[in-house]
């Protein structure tokens, strides 16, 4: 069994089409794993879902900006935050429009019921009898501050109780991690787009992970894959994108991860 694990795509077209062709470059998967967020924050929510709907067995989890795509949800600011500091006005205005073109885009073409409809995870046994958690953030949830390197013991610890799997899969944080927790085996696929500035300089190329299991062992791999950022950026422009300057500073390296700040 050969599986291909993939994780906030953010209506990254391009980003997206380069790690498909790495996978069939590989000879191609049994089934892929979509772990969340796949249309909001980018500029071709459209794209992506026409190259997604192409790939054969194939299966969804929510992440937390389908969540706000789907619902009419909005992140921070919060209309309480404004009015407790109105600088934070055009960044509250900014968010909304952002989420308006995405939800805009899905209405389009009849997919916000999809969103609406996707599951929050998704569990697998694998053939030597693993078994397996994708989840978009943490065990359990699709948004929250999620998996990243600074977790403490005691994050850990609250973060992996009752998950019932020995290998959790997640996304969210943008951040490649392959680590042992105890007796969980916990990877992050890192994104396909909106790569966050981690190292100097950063590493901005989309990363994804291969699963290939048999009845006596599976292995993980972590693949980077690059793509053209200075297209993404003229796609945000041509588009008239209203977040097009934040989205651009990740395709600049330009964006620290919030568990870095």
């Amino acid at each position: 069994m050969k599986l291909a694990l993939l994780s906030d795509i953010h209506g990254n077209s391009i980003a997206l089409d380069a790690v498909l062709a790495d996978i069939r470059a590989q000879g191609g998967v049994d089934q892929y794993i979509l772990i969340g967020d796949y249309v909001a924050l980018g500029p071709d929510p459209a794209g992506v879902m026409a190259l997604l709907d192409a790939l054969p067995n194939i299966v969804y989890v929510r992440g937390n900006t389908d969540k706000y795509t789907a619902f009419e949800e909005l992140p921070a600011p919060m209309v309480e935050d404004v009015k407790a500091d109105l600088s934070k006005l055009p960044k509250l205005i900014e968010v909304a429009r952002s989420f308006a073109y995405t939800r805009g885009a899905m209405a389009a073409i009849n997919k916000l019921d999809w969103l609406r409809a996707l599951p929050i995870e998704y569990r697998l046994t694998l053939p030597d009898g693993t078994r397996l958690l994708a989840v978009h953030a943490a065990p359990g949830t699709d948004d929250g501050t999620g998996i990243h390197p600074r977790l403490t013991d005691a994050q850990w610890e609250q973060t992996l109780v009752d998950c019932n799997a020995d290998l959790v899969c997640v996304g969210h944080t943008h951040t490649p991690m392959n680590v042992q927790i105890g007796p969980i085996h916990v990877v992050n696929l890192g994104s396909i787009s909106n790569q966050v500035a981690i190292d100097t300089p950063p590493d901005l190329r989309a990363s994804y992970m291969i699963f290939n299991a048999d009845k006596h062992s599976h292995t993980v791999q972590h693949r980077q894959v690059d793509y053209d950022h200075e297209m993404v950026i003229a796609q945000l422009q041509a588009c008239g994108h209203p977040a097009a300057d934040f989205i651009a500073g990740f395709m600049r390296g330009q964006v620290a991860p919030p568990w870095k700040r």
